[in-house]
């Protein structure tokens, strides 16, 4: 007896000593990499603006990454700090950052912000310095520059042009009788310039005939929308297609619920309606609109890490600030910097070349999904989808926002959770 109470009292000392060892080396392990020079990541982004909903949320997924990391013990043995400067929704704020961060600051590695249009004016000073530039959510920047070190966090796949409006016209080219005419309208900026020239090749595509396409001034130098909607409506197009920024997409809208805009199908490339920010000022104005989005909180989107990242994001957004689910941009921000941890942990270096060597070759997990680079750093299978909104009421809340009674997936086909409500007057009542 005293024989096996001996025999089981040494047995939990052994257990106890190894289990303090091995929490001695983690202990060790990050207080190392904590006393290691940092690998600092620099990158602009939107505080403040009109695209600060959005860069805000982007942020806090960049911040949870880094804390998780460097709990963790950091990258290589090193510590990772993120260093980061607003560009006020200011295009022509970036180069100045870029330039600040490279030559002043002299950080390891950087990113890119929120948007096409602060990523697009970053590229030349990034090209100019050699470095792996990872984007988020820009759209075709490299199309002109075609540098071999870019990589774009943004689903649309190899055809990024027509990638954001592609799911629109198959779903309206599937209705019968079939609608046969569409009107454009786009704002004077990079990305809704991009945008439209994709919705023009998906009309021809698609068999519609383009019988309005005109452009607008984008905000602050158009704040009255009404004259933009009047114009759509006497085009009387049986589809209206809006490529826009935040700003201009909620003016569209509650423009086209003043004034009676009732086309067959009504959305595209709207940005912002994504954001829960415009989601609760435009609500039931909302209703039958087909619009592009990048992921949605459905049971066919839950990755390896995805309800363990949107329930630490949900958590910290309280405290922040910034929009409280992070459906839009938090996942995303989040993702890039996996995408980049792991061509960090591929190359076993900070070596720009070697990190870029890596992206091109691997696929890498994140919590919105596998990614794969092709031809341009675009991604080598596109992953973006249409839903429609519909049955939002006056008194929708975030229980609302936070699920999918109000939203319906409908393309891809592999990811689609019902049939489109047709015409747009009838999901919109």
């Amino acid at each position: 007896m005293i024989r096996r109470l001996k025999s089981e009292t040494l047995a939990w000392v052994a257990g106890l000593v190894l289990a303090l060892a091995a929490g001695a080396m983690v202990v060790a392990s990050t207080a190392l990499a904590q006393d290691k020079k940092p690998i600092r990541i620099g990158f602009a982004q939107s505080l403040t603006g009109f695209l600060s909903p959005n860069g805000k949320q982007a942020l806090l997924g960049a911040e949870i990454w880094r804390d998780q990391v460097n709990k963790a013990g950091g990258l290589l043995g090193r510590p990772v700090e993120l260093v980061y400067y607003d560009d006020k929704s200011s295009p022509s704020e970036v180069p100045g950052i870029y330039t600040k961060l490279l030559d002043v600051d002299k950080v390891d590695l950087v990113v890119g912000g929120y948007a096409t249009n602060q990523n697009a004016p970053a590229m030349p000073v990034v090209i100019r310095h050699g470095k792996t530039y990872i984007s988020l959510f820009a759209l075709d920047v490299n199309a002109q520059f075609k540098y071999p070190k870019y990589f774009s966090i943004l689903p649309t796949g190899p055809n990024t042009k027509t990638s954001f409006t592609e799911g629109f016209f198959q779903v309206a080219s599937e209705q019968k009788p079939k609608p046969q005419t569409v009107a454009l309208a786009y704002a004077d900026a990079e990305f809704s310039q991009n945008a439209c020239e994709g919705a023009r090749e998906n009309s021809k595509k698609y068999g519609f005939k383009i019988v309005y396409d005109k452009s607008y001034p984008p905000p602050p130098k158009t704040s009255d929308f009404t004259p933009i909607v009047q114009a759509l409506k006497a085009a009387n197009a049986d589809l209206v297609v809006v490529c826009s920024y935040p700003a201009d997409s909620v003016g569209i809208v509650e423009a086209a619920n003043e004034i009676g805009l009732t086309p067959k199908m009504f959305g595209g490339a709207m940005v912002g309606l994504q954001a829960l920010v415009f989601k609760e000022k435009l609500k039931q104005k909302l209703n039958g609109i087909v619009n592009y989005e990048t992921w949605v909180p459905d049971k066919k989107q839950m990755y390896e890490g995805t309800e363990a990242f949107f329930k630490e994001y949900q958590a910290r957004a309280k405290g922040a600030g910034v929009d409280p689910l992070g459906y839009y941009l938090g996942g995303w921000g989040y993702a890039q910097f996996q995408v980049l941890e792991q061509a960090i942990k591929g190359a076993n270096s900070i070596n720009d070349d070697k990190i870029a060597a890596d992206l091109r070759k691997a696929t890498f997990k994140t919590v919105m999904g596998p990614i794969k680079f092709g031809a341009k750093g675009e991604w080598a299978e596109g992953r973006m989808l249409q839903v429609q909104y519909h049955d939002i009421t006056p008194d929708a809340n975030l229980d609302v926002w936070r699920g999918m009674s109000y939203q319906t997936v409908l393309t891809p086909a592999n990811l689609a959770t019902g049939k489109v409500i047709y015409p747009y007057e009838k999901a919109h009542k």
